[in-house]
């Protein structure tokens, strides 16, 4: 803790007072006031003796707190503290608020039952707080005396209407003083065009510890360097937040994320436009226009080159490259990710940055990769600090530990309830000895599996589940009881093993079902399992299925529904049903039984970071269940748009019924 009563308050206003002279443009219209303390370098007043102090103390009823009384012995008042407040308050003029400004109200007519006590502060400081502002920009200055610490230090509190904010709190008097002239600085240092450059000895030494920071980042000293740009940031010197803005990118950070000062220079757009387009892609509620403001004094081709961007980006279609040996270490990962192995991934990039080179001084990371689908879900906060941590850009150090693996193994992660506990119900096909790319081949029908452009074959670009079931919903018209198709999303399962996920499957029809194992499996001795649970679906009687098949043939199967198992085949012992369903089984006991021996049966196992936080090919599978037989119903529900409604009474020729907003449902109770 600062002891404010041995500051050396002289040579801190004289110091500010003199860089404010010399920051003056020349034959700017100043007041009397302003010019006698331009010539006199000196922005205070004389001195406050001790009796005066005493005596204001006095019409006060309280003694003052230290660091404003020491700030008096020097000088009793202060003009320009910061920007917005021209004449600070002496002995003289400081005095109780008493609500003088009406503020009281205001705040409190915000206030309700469950307001806390920093709520309750922000309305009651001006009824009790010590008004500091004399002259300003509708900026108010007040002390708290109930806000008090171990040193008799009062609390300092500024607002000002215009900021859209709640009050500002400065934990004592020498804390606001520092606080204004760091303000005092920011403001000084964006100059208009013709002025002089605001150089002096302070700005001299931010600006060589901002060329340190970059040095014990490129390092892997990350933390020590944030501190150091955050301080130059405070005092608005150039590139500080730009550069501070990688390092906070990297650990997760996207507010205020803006890349000032670097992302408008030609030499890092490259890798500074992408991760600040992707953020004003991910909030689609922005008016695109607003992408310009943080792109002011970019040339044209850097903003086409932004907009060009912004819709690789929300197409998906975004593609990180790098140049060297980096550059194919991102390749090999982006190979990796897409087919679920992040861990890999992310290794194979952690190994390789090292070889990294940065595209000018002010670059500190690679930070394109952020916003490209397929490897920008590969980072995480521990994640961050590693990279961040790592030597880099020619630079030695000490490699830091690496993180740990996201990814559990096997399959058991399945029973785990996720945030919001959503996947209560999921099914899966594990395919052994087939790629990835190879089951839309095996499991969808040809009528539009992929891409939308009718062909099932076609694997969609990398997307998250939720991203490709909004596409694939989008336009969609007719939906069947009895057509069944998945949307799955597909990798690798372990050594030789691919899979396709659903994890958003409709309701399990045991009557109706159709494993796709057989089809699966279809190939000299290929192996396929499905596993379908709902053993903890919120909505019917608790379910499971597995079932094998082997070169396009069941092997064996079980499926336990109301409350009984049926089965068919020679089920290994591993897999027993009677092992997991008996008498009082736990349900999500069960399932991990389950899981686990599906997975040390076969040695499989399902990437959990890709499927639910990653980005992973998808396409739609044929129906799991049969067409309807003769005599069992069903329901087809055709959705119609203006653009469908005919001209007559609202019925088409094909429709059994038409609903009274719209929706034809077609023969819903016809049978086959």
């Amino acid at each position: 803790m600062t002891d404010t009563t041995a500051f050396d308050w002289r040579s801190f206003l004289l110091n500010w007072s003199g860089e404010w002279a010399d920051s003056l443009p020349g034959g700017e219209t100043r007041s009397e006031g302003d010019e006698e303390a331009r010539r006199a370098r000196w922005l205070g007043f004389p001195p406050a003796s001790e009796e005066r102090i005493a005596a204001a103390e006095e019409r006060l009823g309280r003694r003052m707190p230290p660091s404003y009384r020491e700030f008096l012995k020097v000088s009793d008042g202060w003009r320009h503290a910061g920007g917005f407040v021209w004449l600070l308050a002496g002995t003289e003029d400081a005095h109780w608020h008493d609500n003088e400004s009406g503020l009281a109200d205001m705040f409190e007519e915000h206030l309700d039952e469950d307001a806390g006590p920093e709520e309750r502060r922000e309305a009651d400081i001006w009824r009790r707080g010590l008004q500091l502002d004399v002259e300003s920009d509708i900026t108010h200055v007040l002390m708290d005396p109930e806000d008090v610490d171990e040193n008799g230090e009062w609390a300092v509190y500024t607002w000002a209407s215009w900021r859209a904010a709640p009050p500002e709190r400065h934990a004592d008097f020498l804390a606001f003083m520092r606080d204004m002239y760091r303000e005092f600085h920011s403001l000084r240092a964006h100059r208009r065009d013709g002025e002089p450059e605001f150089a002096n000895d302070t700005t001299r030494k931010l600006d060589a510890q901002v060329a340190q920071a970059r040095s014990a980042a490129l390092r892997g000293d990350w933390e020590r360097a944030g501190k150091e740009l955050d301080e130059a940031k405070g005092y608005g010197r150039p590139r500080a937040a730009g550069l501070g803005d990688q390092i906070r990118r990297l650990l997760g950070q996207t507010y205020m994320v803006y890349f000032e000062g670097l992302v408008t220079d030609p030499r890092y757009a490259p890798e500074l436009l992408p991760p600040l387009v992707a953020e004003h892609a991910a909030h689609s509620y922005r008016d695109d226009s607003t992408l310009t403001f943080h792109l002011r004094g970019a040339g044209e081709d850097l903003v086409s080159l932004a907009y060009a961007t912004l819709e690789q980006v929300r197409a998906g279609t975004y593609r990180y490259t790098a140049a060297g040996p980096f550059g194919t270490a991102v390749e090999r990962a982006r190979e990796l990710a897409r087919w679920g192995d992040t861990d890999e991934a992310w290794r194979t990039l952690i190994d390789a940055l090292p070889l990294w080179e940065p595209l000018g001084p002010d670059h500190l990371a690679p930070l394109g990769w952020v916003a490209d689908p397929v490897l920008g879900p590969l980072l995480t906060p521990e994640r961050g600090r590693e990279l961040l941590s790592t030597p880099r850009g020619g630079r030695t150090g000490e490699a830091p530990r690496p993180t740990a693996g996201l990814d559990p193994g096997g399959l058991a992660w399945l029973a785990e309830p996720d945030p919001g506990d959503n996947r209560t119900s999921y099914r899966f096909v594990l395919v052994e000895g087939a790629a990835p790319e190879e089951l839309p081949e095996r499991l969808a029908d040809g009528t539009g599996g992929g891409d939308g452009d009718g062909d099932g074959t076609v694997l969609n670009e990398p997307l998250t589940l939720w991203e490709a079931r909004h596409r694939l919903l989008h336009g969609r018209r007719e939906f069947s009881s009895y057509d069944d198709r998945a949307l799955v999303a597909v990798g690798r399962a372990g050594s030789g093993w691919s899979f396709a996920f659903d994890g958003d499957p409709a309701a399990f029809d045991r009557r109706r079902f159709v494993s796709p194992a057989a089809s699966a499996s279809a190939g000299s001795d290929t192996r396929a399992v499905v596993v379908w649970s709902g053993l903890r679906a919120r909505h019917g009687e608790p379910f499971f299925h597995l079932s094998v098949a082997r070169g396009g043939a069941e092997q064996y199967a079980f499926t336990y529904a109301d409350g009984e198992v049926r089965s068919r085949g020679r089920i290994p012992q591993a897999l027993d049903p009677s092992r997991f369903f008996g008498d009082g089984e736990d349900g999500a006991e069960a399932e991990r039984s389950l899981l686990e021996a599906v997975a040390g049966e076969f040695g499989v196992r399902l990437p959990r970071h890709a499927i639910v936080n990653g980005r992973l090919h998808t396409f739609t599978t044929r129906s799991w269940t049969r067409p309807p037989g003769d005599g069992e119903t069903y329901a087809v529900i055709h959705l119609r748009g203006e653009a469908d409604r005919p001209a007559d009474d609202g019925r088409t020729a094909d429709a059994g019924r038409t609903a009274d907003d719209g929706r034809t449902a077609d023969d819903g109770q016809g049978s086959r």
